[in-house]
């Protein structure tokens, strides 16, 4: 840990021009701590910089321009369950910004011997519920098991394809507790296409915003496993995935079915064809409801930007090929001819083990 502070304070003092001596006293500060009590206490300063290097070194997103705009709401006193949901809901409301969508982070307690740890049990603070049905998957099947778990808290939806689930989190060893989200907080875009208006006949919808609240962020040798945060969505995450892959909406048949193409035969690109008008379906409802979005052309452009910047600044621009480029045409951008390397910088957002794991049929065992 005293190793990891005193790197991250290095990069903090210097990148922020804080004068020298400050930042060999607040060294000997940390470590003092670190020795009598095992931990340390960042400043809100030294954390709003963590989130922002975090963002900046996360090799998986291609949205890193902005890193330096995220706005970070300081959860670290959260005291009850009350008091999480609180700053839970209101995040989703500071996020959402009546449609100007923020990037923006909520940072509970960093793992401590001393106090109990804040968990969330959901992947995004938006989701929908997935449920299995005689006749096949209603709603979204990466939700499924999650869903059954809130089912088995209490919750209970509407079957439909499109429940949003409750946010459910725990604190220490203490049994989980759920709240459903205030309809007030689900901003949700209702889908159109501009030429094909049979696409409102299938009244699909999608959540405006994507927060994450499943990864952990470490920042200078601490570990906060709840910091739920959010940027805006590129369009190809909805269109090219959350809709059309095969094992969640699978939208392509039946868009392909509005469009007159005949699926018959792969070689005549029609799963193509459909893709493309899924894209735009998403691109084109979020701007009519003057929401934020992002196409994947625009991003791609704006990372090139982003790693200008970044060698101006002397700094290797890091990253995971596979996630850079888009899942729509991605050799026509230039993230496709681009090497990376997947070199691990930290701060950083981690993968963790769900809150939750399912024992002999107990969702909530560990």
């Amino acid at each position: 840990m005293q190793q990891e502070a005193e790197q991250f304070l290095k990069i903090y003092y210097t990148e922020t021009g804080a004068p020298a001596e400050k930042l060999e006293e607040r060294i000997k500060e940390v470590i003092s701590d670190i020795e009598a009590f095992g931990t340390y206490t960042q400043t809100y300063e030294e954390i709003v910089y963590g989130a922002k290097l975090a963002w900046r070194n996360s090799n998986r997103c291609i949205g890193r321009l902005f890193w330096e705009r995220i706005e970070v709401a300081d959860a670290r006193q959260a005291a009850n369950e009350e008091e999480v949901f609180e700053f839970l809901f209101s995040h989703l409301k500071n996020a959402f910004n009546q449609g100007r969508i923020k990037p923006y982070i909520t940072i509970f307690p960093a793992v401590s011997a001393k106090e109990e740890t804040v968990k969330i049990w959901n992947h995004q603070l938006l989701r929908y519920a997935g449920y299995k049905s005689d006749e096949g998957i209603i709603g979204d099947s990466d939700s499924l098991v999650f869903t059954q778990i809130c089912e088995k808290l209490g919750w209970q939806g509407q079957g439909t394809n499109f429940d949003i689930l409750p946010l459910v989190i725990q604190i220490g060893d203490q049994p989980p507790v759920w709240r459903s989200i205030p309809e007030s907080l689900i901003p949700e875009i209702p889908m159109e296409h501009p030429e094909y208006k049979a696409v409102a006949d299938l009244h699909l919808k999608w959540y405006a915003i994507p927060v994450i609240a499943d990864m952990r962020l470490e920042i200078g040798g601490l570990h906060y496993v709840s910091a739920p945060f959010n940027g805006w969505y590129m369009g190809t995450e909805i269109g090219a995935r959350n809709f059309a892959d095969e094992h969640r909406y699978n939208l392509l048949p039946k868009m392909a079915e509005i469009m007159g193409l005949d699926t018959k035969h792969a070689s005549n690109l029609w799963q193509d064809r459909a893709l493309i008008e899924l894209n735009e379906m998403i691109l084109h409802s979020f701007k009519k409801q003057g929401v934020s979005i992002v196409d994947h052309h625009t991003a791609a452009a704006q990372f090139r930007i982003f790693e200008k910047q970044e060698a101006k600044a002397d700094r290797e621009v890091t990253g995971k090929w596979t996630w850079l480029i888009p899942p729509v045409s991605p050799a026509t951008t230039h993230v496709w001819h681009q090497p990376y390397s997947n070199e691990l910088k930290k701060p950083n957002f981690f993968y963790q083990d769900k809150a939750y794991q399912e024992v002999r049929g107990c969702p909530f065992h560990r």
